[in-house]
């Protein structure tokens, strides 16, 4: 992701890259010149970042996924210092269908069976995926007391597939989505560092950024 965010950068006119950061090295160093941190590290390694972004000032777009509490945590107390972009997914795609899928959920009702399924890369570690778990509650949300039922496969180098399926007796309606490439992540993450840009301290989502 570190490489893709680096091209990302590239193909655009309006921001360059201040650096690259990994553990070991001195934080403090690049944030002190950078105008925006993105992460798509660790979720170990999230409190130390958000902390650190919130010292400097520095305004932080986060893509981790599988946080622990106390990862959001440090998000949300850093959030009061600086802006935040937190997603666990940062594709244009699957922000749109964290809209579409609640109201979907919401008219059919509480008459179907809800499945999320995903497939990512064998090198991910967290299951179920964040942008699974991510369209679940924004389900459930929409439909209180209902299901939703989460099945996960790791395989080849998969960059991620979701399926939301809707089951009856009588039909059954599935909404995907499919990740070509990483680029998407990385491209949505440069669009969320550039949009924060003098934004007021609070935590954001890629909906916001998209609106």
């Amino acid at each position: 992701m570190s490489r893709a965010v680096g091209e990302a950068v590239d193909r655009r006119e309006d921001c360059e890259l201040a650096g690259f950061w990994s553990r070991g090295d001195d934080l403090a160093d690049l944030l002190a010149t950078a105008d925006v941190l993105i992460d798509f590290t660790l979720p170990g390694a999230t409190a130390f970042i958000a902390e650190s972004c919130a010292a400097a000032g520095c305004p932080l777009v986060c893509g981790v996924t599988g946080l622990d509490e106390e990862g959001d945590s440090a998000l949300t107390a850093a959030a009061s210092k600086i802006p935040i972009v937190y997603d666990r997914n940062m594709s244009a795609g699957i922000a749109s269908l964290s809209l579409l899928v609640p109201g979907l959920a919401a008219s059919l009702g509480d008459g179907y069976r809800i499945s999320i399924n995903e497939t990512h890369h064998v090198h991910k570690k967290d299951a179920p995926s964040g942008t699974a778990l991510k369209l679940g509650e924004k389900i459930t949300s929409a439909v209180p007391g209902v299901e939703v039922v989460y099945s996960s496969e790791r395989r080849g180098e998969v960059p991620g597939d979701h399926e939301i399926m809707f089951e009856s007796e009588t039909e059954t309606i599935r909404v995907a989505h499919s990740v070509v490439t990483r680029d998407v992540f990385a491209d949505g993450a440069v669009r969320a560092a550039i949009w924060l840009i003098g934004r007021a301290a609070s935590r954001y989502s890629m909906l916001e950024v998209l609106s």
